[in-house]
């Protein structure tokens, strides 16, 4: 990288809004010369225009992919920040082959996220859409809500995300069960929960709350045997990526009445059709994958993919994932 002259920094699709108008901005411009677009790009080769010059690609919005037929393209780029801790939107093998770091945010934004899994939840258990539809349109329907305390939460992913919603099931008197790729007793020590088989997990859970990465070991974890392990009557809560759940298994279990409820802020497409039969499911909550779009969120994310930026022009990349 030429150090004389100021890198050029691409923010390719900025929507909805992220970095477009935060004070954070004007630290990158001091830094590189800042390229912002407010609409993203629609097709490929527009990707490779916008983005053919850039040193550092910040990627602001997860449903902006950059698969290798794109990244190849990309001659003079050497450096990618997501602003979040996912990194399905890259692939990671082909930057890997071509020297581009690949930087994400862990963790800053546990605390909103979990925050959202859990209003999630409750807003399943107390029918709070569906009640909400009928009062708006005259009618008193009678249904009875479902009392979450001292209940059973099953937290697959123990993350920063995860271990906090774990902590807030406990702040209701809810025992925890945990499931991760690399359990240890002394984490399940610390988060007072009980680390157990998934199989286990999906059996005595009355809720089940996904918080994993989307990778090819989590792709599609919860199918249609795992949900119908679950119990009778239970909620499912995703807030981690949309790939990691059947969603026609889902449908179908909520539609037999298997499962009461879920709660969705992810989907495999976004944004979701308005002819997806998900749409037409009474028992669901769903929200537009905004877990961490609160002011103090966004305010996070961005000092994080600032940071991450700075760090990697002072020659000591950070939060590196490739």
């Amino acid at each position: 990288m030429d150090h004389t002259a100021k890198p050029t920094i691409v923010i390719p699709g900025d929507d909805p809004v992220q970095l477009t108008g935060s004070p954070h901005l004007e630290r990158l411009r001091k830094a590189g010369n800042v390229q912002l677009y407010g609409d993203r790009p629609e097709t490929d080769a527009e990707k490779i225009s916008r983005v053919a010059d850039a040193e550092i690609l910040i990627n602001t919005r997860g449903v902006v992919k950059w698969p290798g037929s794109i990244l190849k393209h990309l001659v003079k780029l050497r450096f990618i920040t997501v602003c979040g801790i996912g990194t399905d939107s890259i692939d990671l093998e082909t930057a890997r082959r071509m020297g581009i770091v690949v930087s994400n945010i862990p963790g800053k934004t546990a605390p909103v996220v979990a925050e959202h899994a859990f209003g999630l939840m409750m807003a399943a258990a107390k029918r709070a859409a569906f009640q909400t539809s009928e009062v708006k349109a005259g009618r008193w329907t009678q249904m009875d809500n479902i009392l979450i305390s001292k209940k059973t939460l099953g937290v697959v992913g123990t993350g920063p995300i995860g271990s906090r919603m774990a902590t807030l099931g406990r702040s209701l008197d809810m025992r925890v069960l945990a499931w991760t790729f690399h359990p240890s007793t002394a984490r399940a020590a610390t988060l007072g929960v009980d680390y157990v088989e998934l199989d286990t997990l999906l059996r005595e859970s009355d809720v089940v709350s996904l918080h994993l990465k989307l990778t090819p070991d989590s792709q599609g974890i919860i199918g249609r045997r795992e949900l119908q392990l679950m119990k009778p009557g239970a909620l499912l809560v995703n807030t981690g990526r949309g790939g990691l759940l059947d969603t026609a298994a889902l449908i179908t279990a909520l539609q037999s009445g298997h499962l009461a409820g879920a709660a969705l802020d992810v989907y495999p497409n976004e944004p979701i059709s308005p002819k997806d039969p998900l749409l037409q499911c009474d028992q669901v909550i769903l929200t537009p994958h905004n877990a961490d779009q609160t002011a103090e969120g966004m305010d996070l994310l961005n000092e994080g993919v600032t940071d991450n930026v700075l760090a990697f022009l002072q020659g000591q990349p950070q939060n590196i994932v490739t």
